[in-house]
C-alpha cells in the first residue's frame, strides 16, 4: 500500500463513519440539513447564492432504503447508487445541495495580486492586476480548468481570482474542512472525468452529483481532528514506502554492482594455488605484443606501463621513471593477481568514422550505422543501430563483427564509457566516430575485462577522465582508456569469475 492509498483508506473510513465513534448525544444530521435548507433560502433571497433548478432531497423510505426527490418529480429509490452504508444518525445529500461554484465580484481601479495556482503553490511571483474578480482572504477556490481540476485552495490574501478558478461556496452550517476532505477523497475520479481535449475542465455534473455522507456537525469536527492527528504518521509511512519502493527498484542494480565488485576483488570465486600466477601471464602478453610489433602488425605504445610491488608498496614505471601509486590502489587483491593498466592488455584500438546517417527505412544494399545508444552498460542493442542508414560507400575496415569489443567514447556523462561485446548481427553495421573497437590479447578473457570496466571503481575512473563542459556530452580519450587501472587475475580464474558472474546475473534477472 502506498502512502496515498493509506491516506485514501483513512478518508474512506472517515466518510463511512468508521474512523471515530458516534455520540448518541450529537444532534442528528437530519436537523442539520433542515438548517442548511433554511440558510440557502435566506441567501438566495439576498442574491448571494444561486437557486437550484432541480433541488435534490434524499430521505429514507418506509422500507429503510434511500430515496431521492428531484424537483417536482416523484421520489426514486437510489439504493443501487449509494456506495456504502452509513450510521443511522447520518444522512445522504448531493454535493450540489451544500456547495456551489460561483464567480468573484468584478472590481476595477484597485491593485491586487493575481491569485493563480502557481502563485498559491509558491512556485511563481504574483502578477499584479488592477482589475479582476475580487475575493477575500480565506475564500475557498477550486480549480475548474487544467490537469489538476478539482483541487481546492484557500486564498492566502485579498486578491483577484485566477482565471482557472471558481469560488467554492460551502454551507456555513457544515464544517468546511470535512467537505474539503470529502472532495480530496474524490480528487482522482474528478481528474479522470475531466471534459475537453485542449484544456480539460472539471466535470461539474459529476462534481455536483457526488453523494455526500453527512454526519452531525460535532462528528464532522471529530473526524477532521482525527485525520489531522493521523497525518504525521501517514506522511512518515509515505516517506518510508517511497524509500522502500526505490530500494526495491534499485536492488537488482545494487546487487549487480556488488557481484562485480566482489568478482574483481577476488572474493566471488576461490583461488586455486595450482593456477599460473597473473605475473607470468603478463610476461607472456608482453612477449606476444613485442612479436607483433616487430612484424609490423601493431605499433609500440610510446608510454608503456609496468606495475610491480616493492617493500610492500605498489610502483609504476613509465618512460623509465618509477613512482609509488599506493594512493591509486582502491583495495587489496589476492597474491596471485596483479594490478595493470588496461593498455597493457590492448593490441589495437580502432576509431570509427563519421558516416552520414538518416532515420528511414533502408534501401537495398544499404548498411546501418552503429549508434552510441547501441553501446551502453547492458547488452549490444543492434535494433538501435538498424534505425539509422547510410548511402555512403561500404568501408570494410569499419564493419562491425560478432565478438567485437566496443566502448562508447562520446556521450552523456552517464553513458560515456559504456562497453559491450557484440553477440549477434543481423544487419551490416559500420563503426561510428563516437564508438571505439578494442582488440585485446588472445591470452586474456575480454569478457572478464568487460565486467571489470562495469565495476563502480572503474566507472569512477572513467567519469574522472571524461572531458567536456556539458553533462550532455562528455568524451573519453584513447589514452584515458589505456590508463584505466584494473585488477588482473590468472587466466583460469578469469574464466571461473566470468562463469560465476554470468550465473549470478541470470538469477538477478528473475528479480
Amino acid at each position: 500500500m502506498t502512502g496515498q492509498q493509506l491516506k485514501n483508506s483513512i478518508l474512506q473510513m472517515a466518510v463511512q463513519g468508521k474512523l471515530v465513534p458516534q455520540d448518541p448525544n450529537d444532534e442528528p444530521a437530519s436537523v442539520l440539513l433542515e438548517r442548511i435548507r433554511a440558510e440557502k433560502e435566506k441567501l438566495i433571497k439576498e442574491g448571494k447564492i444561486k437557486k437550484e433548478k432541480t433541488p435534490s432531497a434524499i430521505f429514507r423510505g418506509a422500507d429503510n432504503l434511500p430515496y431521492e426527490k428531484i424537483g417536482k418529480n416523484d421520489p426514486v429509490c437510489i439504493a443501487d447508487e449509494v456506495p456504502f452504508e452509513i450510521p443511522e444518525s447520518w444522512e445522504w445529500v448531493r454535493l450540489g445541495s451544500v456547495c456551489q461554484l460561483n464567480d468573484g465580484k468584478k472590481l476595477q481601479s484597485k491593485t491586487y495580486n493575481n491569485l493563480d495556482a502557481r502563485y498559491m503553490r509558491g512556485k511563481a511571483e504574483a502578477k499584479v492586476l488592477e482589475a479582476g474578480k475580487f475575493v477575500t482572504k480565506g475564500t475557498y477556490l477550486i480549480l475548474v480548468d487544467g490537469e489538476n481540476s478539482g483541487e481546492v485552495f484557500i486564498a492566502p490574501e485579498d486578491g483577484y481570482m485566477g482565471s482557472t478558478f471558481k469560488i467554492l461556496w460551502i454551507s456555513a452550517q457544515l464544517y468546511a474542512r470535512y467537505i474539503l476532505k470529502f472532495i480530496e477523497l474524490y480528487k482522482e475520479p474528478l481528474r479522470n472525468s475531466k471534459k475537453g481535449a485542449a484544456i480539460p475542465h472539471l466535470n461539474k455534473e459529476i462534481f455536483f452529483n457526488l453523494l455526500l455522507p453527512v454526519p452531525s456537525l460535532q462528528e464532522q469536527t471529530r473526524i477532521v481532528d482525527k485525520i489531522v492527528e493521523l497525518t504525521p504518521s501517514v506522511e512518515r509511512y509515505d516517506l518510508l514506502s517511497r524509500r522502500s519502493d526505490e530500494l526495491n527498484r534499485n536492488f537488482p542494480n545494487f546487487l549487480k554492482k556488488s557481484i562485480l565488485q566482489y568478482a574483481v576483488q577476488g572474493k566471488l570465486v576461490s583461488q586455486d594455488p595450482t593456477d599460473e600466477p597473473a605475473s607470468v601471464l603478463l610476461e607472456h602478453i608482453r612477449a606476444e605484443k613485442e612479436k607483433l610489433i616487430k612484424s609490423g602488425k601493431i605499433k609500440r605504445d610510446k608510454h608503456e606501463s609496468v606495475i610491480f610491488r616493492r617493500d610492500n608498496s605498489y610502483y609504476e614505471r613509465v618512460d623509465g621513471i618509477e613512482r609509488c601509486i599506493d594512493e591509486e590502489i582502491p583495495f587489496e587483491i589476492p597474491d596471485s593477481w596483479e594490478w595493470v593498466r588496461l593498455g597493457e592488455l590492448i593490441e589495437t584500438i580502432d576509431t570509427g568514422k563519421s558516416f552520414k546517417c538518416e532515420e528511414r527505412p533502408p534501401d537495398k544494399n544499404e548498411y546501418g550505422i552503429i549508434k552510441v545508444s547501441a553501446v551502453t552498460w547492458g547488452t549490444f542493442n543492434q535494433e538501435e543501430s538498424k534505425t539509422c542508414f547510410s548511402t555512403s560507400p561500404w568501408v570494410k575496415g569499419y564493419s562491425i563483427q560478432v565478438d567485437d569489443f566496443l566502448i562508447c567514447r562520446a556521450n552523456t556523462a552517464a553513458l560515456v564509457g559504456g562497453c559491450v561485446i557484440v553477440d549477434k548481427i543481423s544487419k551490416r553495421l559500420m563503426l561510428s566516430d563516437k564508438v571505439l573497437r578494442i582488440e585485446f590479447s588472445d591470452s586474456i578473457s575480454k569478457t572478464y575485462v568487460l565486467y571489470t570496466l562495469r565495476t563502480p571503481f572503474v566507472r569512477a575512473q572513467l567519469s574522472a577522465a571524461a572531458s567536456g563542459t556539458s553533462e550532455s556530452m562528455k568524451n573519453i580519450s584513447q589514452n584515458a582508456i589505456k590508463g584505466l587501472l584494473i585488477p588482473f587475475p590468472p587466466i583460469k580464474e578469469q574464466y571461473r569469475i566470468v562463469s560465476k558472474v554470468e550465473e549470478s546475473l541470470s538469477k538477478i534477472k528473475t528479480l
